[in-house]
């Protein structure tokens, strides 16, 4: 385990060093941010003076060697919009993005998983049918029509939920969050729901085929010769042996939503941090925009190594540390 941690460390480092050089160079050598954030009344001593504050007058590798050193010591420079730390910006806006990733997560999980056992053992019924075609639905339907839909519906039509916003919060150990209130759950449904539809159908899919694929296999038709019950086998040893693919591949997908709430969030104007990158790369906030990449691919590297670390514990035949 431990020579796997290091090896996995090492990997990680190189991985943020290689994205650090094309997120910067892709970022830096598009657009200018002077034309947006300077007025163009300006005068150009003004707008030299801009350019030396902002350190755009540096070399394209004098700006990410100094941005280098920097990020070594946690400093990923200053917002150019709000003139505050780029990195506090998006720890402050963290917390509503992994409450709203964890939620649809979690409602993907509560309702893909029994859906989709339904739906492998009841596979020629119309209930098993209908199931499917639902997860054919979600995904196929654009996140963000949807995300349309359920406001028409249900904010402007019924009148049931919040259109957008996070609701009122309250502190959890320091972290506000929206989920221990009415007023924020209701407004937690809506984009939670929107954001949960695609994992859930794929939920439903990889569910469905692991019940199939396990109910061939002998260790089933043994327990059943035993005179085990269905909802023993299936509750019992069926579903254990499911879950290793599951939780691989929905723990892999939980980096995704963290990602690509951005559709998400805008639509719902969700103050989390794909709105925040959103609107900065709108007026070219180059340091929001690169924190906010490098910590996205922090959190991928994170997730990966926790699902590593849960594939061993539910399939002991698997030993980390003799991992190549």
């Amino acid at each position: 385990m431990l020579a796997f941690l290091i090896r996995r460390i090492s990997q990680s480092v190189l991985v943020l060093l290689v994205m650090s050089v094309l997120v910067f160079g892709g970022v830096f050598c598009i657009g200018n941010p002077i034309d947006i954030l300077i007025a163009p009344d300006a005068t150009p001593a003004e707008r030299d003076r801009a350019v030396k504050e902002l350190g755009l007058d540096k070399s394209l590798p004098e700006q990410y060697w100094r941005f280098l050193k920097d990020a070594a010591q946690g400093d990923l420079g200053n917002s150019f919009v709000y003139n505050e730390p780029a990195l506090k910006l998006i720890m402050q806006r963290m917390p509503a993005t992994m409450e709203l990733a964890v939620t649809a997560m979690f409602m993907a999980v509560v309702f893909g998983i029994p859906l989709g056992m339904i739906a492998g053992i009841k596979s020629e019924t119309l209930l098993g049918r209908s199931i499917m075609r639902f997860s054919i639905l979600g995904f196929s339907l654009p996140t963000f029509w949807v995300g349309l839909m359920f406001i028409i519906i249900f904010s402007v039509y019924l009148g049931w939920l919040p259109s957008g916003g996070r609701g009122t919060t309250v502190d959890l150990f320091g972290v506000p969050v929206s989920f221990l209130t009415w007023d924020g759950i209701q407004h937690l449904i809506l984009p939670a729901m929107n954001l949960a539809l695609f994992k859930t159908s794929l939920a439903i899919r990889l569910s469905r085929a692991g019940v199939q694929e396990n109910l061939q296999m002998d260790y089933v038709k043994f327990a059943r010769a035993k005179g085990l019950t269905n909802t023993r086998i299936i509750g019992l040893h069926v579903m254990k042996n499911i879950m290793i693919p599951v939780v691989t591949v929905l723990g892999m997908e939980f980096g995704g939503l963290i990602a690509f709430a951005v559709v998400t969030e805008t639509i719902f104007s969700w103050p989390g941090m794909g709105k925040l990158v959103i609107d900065s790369i709108g007026v070219l906030d180059r340091p929001v925009i690169v924190a906010y990449l490098l910590i996205t691919v922090t959190m991928f590297i994170i997730i990966n190594l926790i699902v590593d670390i849960i594939y061993s514990i539910l399939d002991p035949r698997v030993r980390l540390g003799d991992q190549n």
